[in-house]
């Protein structure tokens, strides 16, 4: 396996940084999940993978720091690192990060490395509908970071409130925001469906999460209404169905939220009409998102 690191193919095993980089110590690193399919005519192709660069250097951007190579130069990474380890279903990792030099909190005279690393990955979460503990920590602050960014530090959030779910036997957290509104999961977008009208957290303290972008547009391209608004945890306590988004899980059934069963504990009808075209799409079956598939060539 080979990955793509400052733009030269490096042996899996040959990827190494030093002890010392920044971004080991403080977090300062910025990263995307991108996924590729295998699609109908064999050809694997990544989704939505304009959106995700994009994302990549608007996070970067948020945090100071420099990625030293173009938008199409990290695109090109990305095909290059699929193609030359014959992926077809994968999960891709790119990520930039301040590496060795001055150990102080003002990194930006440190050099910045950037990484691209493929595999294969099944779903985040399986397919079956998931139980959901409602986490004691809340999404970080909007006044304390960029919650619109995907970097690299905020994730210690995450991982406290999927170790205190997994311990307490549940299969993932759901995090409020600090006014007490759903936030989201520690690695998803949600959303709840009631009386067949889809409604999701509001951008602003959530990331935007470009699997959420998506379904929002499938959703209202098959003539479902969907609403983003504050919220409550009554509302998805009593939602009709429930799920979450996001590329590493893609669309998967939320079934129970701490002791309380949604929709008896199964996946809902709009959930799998919208898991089911997602699949589709994404494997190139459906040739009105085409332009969501870039081809490895």
């Amino acid at each position: 396996m080979k990955i793509w690191f400052n733009k030269k193919l490096v042996d899996w095993d040959k990827a190494k940084v030093h002890v010392l980089t920044h971004t080991l110590h403080y977090g300062g690193g910025v990263f995307e999940g991108i996924r590729s399919y295998e699609t109908v005519n064999k050809k694997p192709a990544v989704f939505r993978l304009k959106e995700h660069i994009e994302r990549l250097f608007n996070s970067a951007e948020s945090i100071y720091l420099k990625i030293p190579f173009s938008k199409k130069e990290i695109t090109d990474g990305v095909l290059k690192v699929i193609k030359v380890n014959k992926l077809k279903d994968a999960y891709i990792r790119p990520i930039a990060f301040w590496g060795e030099g001055k150990i102080n909190l003002d990194p930006r005279k440190n050099p910045v490395n950037v990484s691209i690393i493929a595999f294969p990955f099944g779903a985040y979460l399986g397919e079956k509908p998931v139980k959901v503990l409602v986490s004691k920590y809340i999404r970080l602050h909007p006044k304390s970071v960029i919650s619109s960014s995907k970097v690299c530090g905020y994730y210690i959030n995450s991982i406290l409130a999927t170790i205190e779910a997994h311990d307490k036997g549940y299969d993932e957290a759901l995090l409020l925001d600090y006014r007490g509104f759903i936030a989201e999961g520690s690695g998803e977008n949600i959303f709840i469906v009631k009386n067949k009208i889809l409604y999701t957290p509001k951008l602003g303290n959530i990331l935007p999460g470009i699997t959420r972008d998506s379904v929002i547009k499938i959703a209202k391209d098959h003539h479902f209404k969907c609403i983003e608004k504050d919220l409550t945890l009554n509302e998805l306590l009593n939602a009709d169905e429930a799920f979450f988004t996001g590329t590493a899980a893609e669309i998967v059934p939320i079934g129970q939220v701490n002791n309380k069963l949604i929709n008896k504990g199964r996946e809902g009808e709009i959930t799998r009409f919208l898991r089911e075209t997602f699949k589709k799409i994404v494997r190139g079956e459906d040739k009105r998102y085409k332009n969501w598939l870039t081809y490895v060539k």
